[in-house]
């Protein structure tokens, strides 16, 4: 399956609603933090990316690993990358 390509951001917020859409999650109103995903080499599915160490998870390890598992099933992290710099314009000459 060919997978879309989302930025980093909307990768963590795709991650994030799914996790806190599951029931266990909505009933103890407990709020998970989610990491940016990190670039990696593709797997061996095609995954290029992945994400480590959530916050306030304990217990919902499970939740976590599905809603994981099924957004890098899905996508792809862009690969493209921004110039911070060019935010800001060109520096000036001092």
């Amino acid at each position: 399956m060919l997978r879309k390509t989302r930025t980093a951001s909307q990768l963590q917020d795709e991650v994030s609603r799914r996790i806190h859409r599951a029931p266990e999650v909505v009933e103890d109103g407990v709020k998970i933090r989610v990491p940016r995903p990190q670039s990696q080499e593709p797997d061996a599915s095609g995954c290029n990316w992945t994400m480590k160490h959530f916050g306030n998870a304990i217990g919902f390890e499970r939740i976590v690993d599905d809603a994981l598992k099924s957004v890098q099933k899905e996508y792809n992290l862009s690969e493209e990358a921004k110039d911070l710099s060019s935010l800001f314009g060109d520096p000036p000459n001092s």
